[in-house]
């Protein structure tokens, strides 16, 4: 796990070194200090599996010094909320191995019933099955949970989709995360819309689920715009 902002690898793998866990990030990197911190800034010590905000403590080598001519917008980013850390913006979960598992932005959190289910985490135990290429994972609107999970699934090649693989799929979501997290809807996807960088653009994802098809905003980026209209089209097909 990285960022932009961080310079540098922070959580690592080191293959061959140390055992590693399908979906981790595994364990900090050589003199990075990665913690946990609850919404009240305090930080998580349990040994125990816990999850909360992801902050640095500490500095690090390849830090960033600031924003070119806005050093208040650099300070309200990453110091403001959680003082004397610096703050990802993403939530994860460490288990009694201190393994670093990335939950997702923490703004990009699904509530089902009161429940805050991170959509990297659902994603994470889909990508889990051996018929899985890759998968996203967004929130939607529904009637009695809030928020429905929504999951767009694009299969390997040679893979049949059908309802046995959908039970398949909700299945490893119950045993990997629990009930609570099992998706209400799987899209077969033939890809997803991603920028040259390949970046998923999930705001588009967002409003195909909710079916708001107008407004997507700035597609440009994308490096297959086709990709939209296939998923919209399937989506007025199979789910409205």
């Amino acid at each position: 796990w990285w960022q932009t902002e961080t310079g540098s690898i922070m959580i690592s793998a080191l293959p061959g070194a140390i055992p590693q866990k399908p979906g981790s990030a595994t364990l900090p990197f050589f003199g990075v200090q990665p913690i946990l911190v609850d919404n009240d800034g305090k930080e998580i010590n349990d040994k125990g599996d816990v999850s909360g905000n992801l902050c640095i403590k500490g500095p690090w080598p390849s830090m960033m010094r600031g924003v070119y001519g806005d050093p208040k917008r650099f300070f309200d980013t990453y110091f403001s909320q959680f003082k004397g850390y610096y703050f990802t913006g993403d939530g994860a979960r460490r288990d009694k191995d201190g393994y670093y598992w990335i939950t997702g932005r923490v703004d990009d959190v699904i509530n089902v019933s009161g429940h805050r289910i991170g959509s990297a985490e659902v994603e994470s135990a889909l990508v889990e099955n051996k018929s899985v290429a890759e998968a996203a994972v967004v929130g939607f609107p529904h009637d009695i949970k809030g928020q429905g999970i929504y999951a767009y699934v694009t299969v390997k090649e040679g893979v049949t989709t059908n309802d046995a693989l959908k039970k398949e799929l909700i299945a490893t979501v119950e045993k990997v995360i629990g009930k609570i997290a099992r998706p209400d809807v799987i899209h077969w996807a033939p890809g997803l819309p991603k920028t040259r960088s390949g970046k998923i653009m999930r705001r588009i994802l967002r409003k195909i689920a909710s079916g708001e098809f107008e407004g997507l905003g700035d597609t440009s980026t994308l490096a297959d715009p086709s990709v939209v209209q296939k998923l919209i089209d399937d989506k007025k097909e199979f789910h409205s």
